[in-house]
């Protein structure tokens, strides 16, 4: 390993995460492992690049050095980035996993019992055929969320980065907010966010803000189609910051209309889940009754809406597609996960089909700390509410509004 000061984290970050790995590869009895998950690789050696398409591995020994499987143009981003000295790459017309095989025989691992990620994204199931196939001294070993045990709790300067993703996503969601307005398109909007978020210092996010007004927020991962927004419609916006992979995430809503009285019951529905789940989550609870609070709260509404989805997910390092950890941890009914320090989650009341036809967010990214959690952000959750006769987020004059019931 590579001592060197310009990494994300300080070296000894790194040489803890392999430590643990390796104590984690002893107690399974593994004496190697092939870890081929981009998030991973990151995780692991900072090694991070937008060709993550084609096949790339660390493989980890339990004693000796590791090394790197790369295409032959990405080998850069190892000796630029990276703790790693040693990487084996193949060119464009070269065999990936041949290459793999005769490293792993290389460096005496072809008799060992090795640990792949047969889950891999981009470990793919012609891939995972073929080297099961030239593989034949040793044996392999499904060791899928190895890497993820230690990745699930965040360290402090883990932590301190995501703190840097947020100040990217506020600043999107704030200009976002801003430029909603009847007459203005979709992409319009979407520009004004993305700009802000890289000019407060974020990075490409795992997904691009999602933009959706009126009618079509009901249409799910639905994002700017260039529609105009029109008077009187809402906007339903999320937001997920990016820096050195690190991601956090919110929802809001504007409204350019008064409050209409279904309108306000939802943001304070949303609003009083997340603050009695915020207040409830300490390590020890368990993902379930977590996800409980949530799931009960919103669905105790009378403007027939539902929350469509999982409450919340785990959220971190991430590449396209998805910026989110959920396969790691997901606030989901009968899980019983616990919660510990250092988890972070994008916690997400939304609510789905406000008065038949409206899709409405209000969320927050948070991380457990030793006794309760903390979010991640500053910004207002109220409804952004742009109309002539509309000052804030109250109910239209003369309506009684629908409050709801804290139990």
């Amino acid at each position: 390993m590579n001592p060197r000061d310009d990494m994300t984290f300080p070296f000894e970050e790194y040489e803890r995460r392999v430590g643990e790995l390796r104590r984690r590869m002893a107690d399974r009895l593994l004496d190697a492992v092939v870890i081929t998950d981009p998030e991973n690789l990151m995780y692991l050696t900072d090694y991070q690049t937008t060709g993550y398409s084609f096949f790339q591995a660390l493989v980890v020994p339990l004693d000796g050095e590791p090394f790197m499987i790369t295409r032959a143009m990405e080998e850069s981003n190892v000796h630029a980035r990276t703790w790693v000295e040693k990487t084996r790459p193949y060119p464009d017309t070269g065999d990936a996993i041949q290459g793999l095989v005769q490293a792993m025989r290389e460096f005496g691992l072809h008799t060992k019992e090795v640990g792949y990620e047969r889950n891999s994204y981009y470990f793919p199931a012609y891939h995972q055929d073929y080297i099961h196939a030239s593989f034949t001294e040793g044996r392999l070993l499904d060791c899928f969320g190895i890497v993820e045990e230690g990745r699930v709790c965040k360290s402090p300067v883990e932590i301190d980065i995501m703190r840097k993703a947020a100040q990217a996503t506020e600043a999107g969601m704030r200009a976002g907010l801003e430029a909603c307005a009847p007459g203005v398109t979709e992409n319009e909007i979407a520009a004004e966010i993305s700009s802000a978020m890289f000019r407060a210092g974020g990075e490409f996010p795992a997904v691009m803000p999602y933009v959706t007004s009126g009618p079509r927020s009901m249409i799910g991962h639905a994002t700017w189609e260039g529609r105009t927004v029109q008077p009187g419609e809402h906007v339903f916006l999320e937001v997920g910051g990016c820096f050195r992979r690190y991601h956090t995430a919110m929802m809001r809503t504007a409204v350019l209309d008064d409050l209409s009285d279904s309108m306000f019951e939802a943001q304070e529905r949303m609003k009083l889940a997340l603050s009695e789940v915020e207040a409830a989550i300490r390590p020890g609870l368990t993902v379930s009754d977590a996800d409980n609070i949530v799931r009960s709260i919103i669905s105790e509404n009378r403007v027939g809406a539902r929350l469509v989805t999982r409450s919340g997910y785990s959220i971190g390092i991430a590449f396209p597609p998805s910026w989110d950890e959920g396969y790691i941890v997901s606030l989901n009914q009968g899980n019983p996960a616990i919660l510990r320090e250092g988890m972070t989650f994008h916690i997400l009341p939304w609510m789905w089909g406000v008065d038949g036809d409206k899709t409405v967010g209000i969320s927050d990214t948070v991380h457990v700390t030793a006794d309760g959690c903390e979010s991640f952000f500053t910004l207002d959750k109220d409804f952004t509410v742009t109309s002539e006769s509309s000052t804030g987020a109250v109910p239209q004059e003369g309506a009684t509004p629908i409050r709801p019931e804290v139990a």
